[in-house]
């Protein structure tokens, strides 16, 4: 069956160090082609601004009618997106933007806060938003609302002054009416014309119509992240969002008809996501795989082709373990962007997953409701980086100030033990401004 439908089938137990370690590869791990060619972009938008944006929207995205005066969408053009979508999906669209609203609600963390943890001895934080982030919404493959919403959202619960939303422009150079509708749902009313590494080197530096941010997130494609990477001392960007990856984990208990189903969520999104179906049960292994052709008739020429593209590829497959054991450790190895477990008793499972980014629990929790609907964010960190980073979120449009207050009775106890501190590190004027030189030296202060 595995040859019939040419998709890959593996049995981890038989697979040596190397072929092992292939699995674990993202396809954007190597980036060294992008990074030959990105710095000449950068260079071009920090020299000409929004010249060279409009310039490479006309040539990377085939898209007419650019020009420098149109980077920024007007008032008129984000309120005549509204009139350009069926009025279900406007609907839709305020749904998901509620639920996503209040999961980041809840994130938020108190403006302020104090404890005194020894006597006359208080400290604490004090939480801000960044001042200007730009928020990235890809559009190689088709355009994302759904990513508008979740990076836009969180940052206006943060507080962010100026957030601005970049996304790339259509062929005719106009902007996905869907994601100018999401745009202004989150309340985000700045969108610009601007995709892949030029989006990257405006934010870092700013034109003419971009402000000069702090700090860009949302996933993109190769060019975005290898534009990240080397402009990381010019903007922030914590999160690692490259193509779409994930893991199926189906127990004996599962039914084969979803995880078949379930297996193509992230795999449609392209050649370049990576995909597997990871059971111990022979039985269900080999029932998806005789299933996968029919869902794949489901779908359009384009995605199936996808689907098949990482199925039969390099970065994806059905993986069958010996235990349960062997597949957690390929979980935590591999750290999923996207962890979805099929189980009658999904949560058995739960407590031996230790990196992932997002895992679905249950029949009743494929991928999609994650992706648009459910209110946890869906840019996630990609090609392992789940080992050390977290989903978005509103503390990532953040940033806190530590706080100290100290009463005499307090400064009493800590000062000689400072003291003693920073004479062992040799640091003389640490150590003089803690002695009793200060004492004496408050005594003669103005009333």
């Amino acid at each position: 069956m595995a040859e019939e439908t040419q998709l890959n089938f593996f049995r981890l137990v038989e697979l040596d160090e190397e072929k092992r370690a292939g699995l674990l590869r993202r396809t954007e791990d190597d980036l060294s082609w992008f990074l030959e060619r990105v710095p000449s972009i950068i260079e071009a938008v920090r020299r000409e601004g929004d010249a060279a944006l409009a310039r490479f929207g006309a040539e990377f995205d085939q898209a007419e009618n650019m020009s420098a005066d149109r980077i920024l969408a007007s008032k008129a053009e984000i309120d005549a997106a509204f009139d350009k979508l069926a009025p279900e999906m406007v609907d839709v669209l305020g749904y998901a933007a509620d639920n996503i609203r209040r999961f980041h609600q809840r994130q938020k963390p108190e403006p302020l806060w104090m404890t005194e943890i020894r006597p006359g001895v208080r400290v604490g934080e004090r939480a801000s938003p960044i001042d200007r982030v730009a928020l990235y919404s890809p559009r190689g493959k088709g355009s994302f609302p759904s990513v508008t919403l979740m990076t836009a959202i969180p940052a206006v619960v943060a507080g962010v002054p100026q957030p601005i939303i970049l996304t790339p422009p259509g062929p005719d150079g106009s902007l996905d009416p869907a994601t100018l509708v999401a745009a202004r749902l989150a309340g985000v009313e700045q969108v610009a014309r601007a995709g892949g590494a030029q989006a990257v080197a405006a934010a870092a530096f700013g034109t003419q119509s971009i402000p000069k941010c702090q700090k860009i997130e949302g996933p993109g494609s190769p060019w975005f992240v290898a534009a990240k990477q080397l402009l990381a001392g010019q903007i922030d960007s914590r999160l690692p969002a490259g193509p779409s990856e994930v893991i199926v984990l189906a127990d004996e208990s599962a039914n084969p008809e979803l995880a078949a189903l379930d297996i193509l969520i992230e795999c449609e999104h392209g050649a370049d996501s990576s995909g597997f179906l990871l059971t111990w049960s022979e039985e269900l292994a080999e029932t998806v795989l005789d299933r996968l052709p029919g869902l794949l008739a489901k779908l359009s020429a384009e995605r199936a082709g996808f689907v098949k593209a990482v199925l039969s590829g390099a970065h994806g497959g059905i993986l069958l373990a010996d235990s349960p054991q062997q597949a957690y450790d390929f979980i935590n190895d591999y750290a999923p962007e996207h962890l979805q477990i099929l189980s009658k008793q999904p949560e058995q499972h739960l407590e031996y997953v230790t990196n992932a980014a997002e895992i679905m629990l249950g029949e009743y929790a494929p991928g999609s409701l994650a992706n648009y609907m459910m209110g946890p964010n869906c840019v996630l960190p990609t090609s392992g980086a789940a080992r050390r980073h977290s989903p978005l979120g509103v503390a990532d449009f953040m940033k806190t100030v530590s706080i100290g207050q100290l009463d005499a009775a307090g400064f009493a106890e800590m000062a000689p033990k400072t003291e003693i501190f920073a004479r062992y590190e040799g640091f003389d004027a640490h150590a003089l401004a803690v002695s009793g030189l200060r004492a004496e030296l408050m005594k003669k202060q103005p009333k």
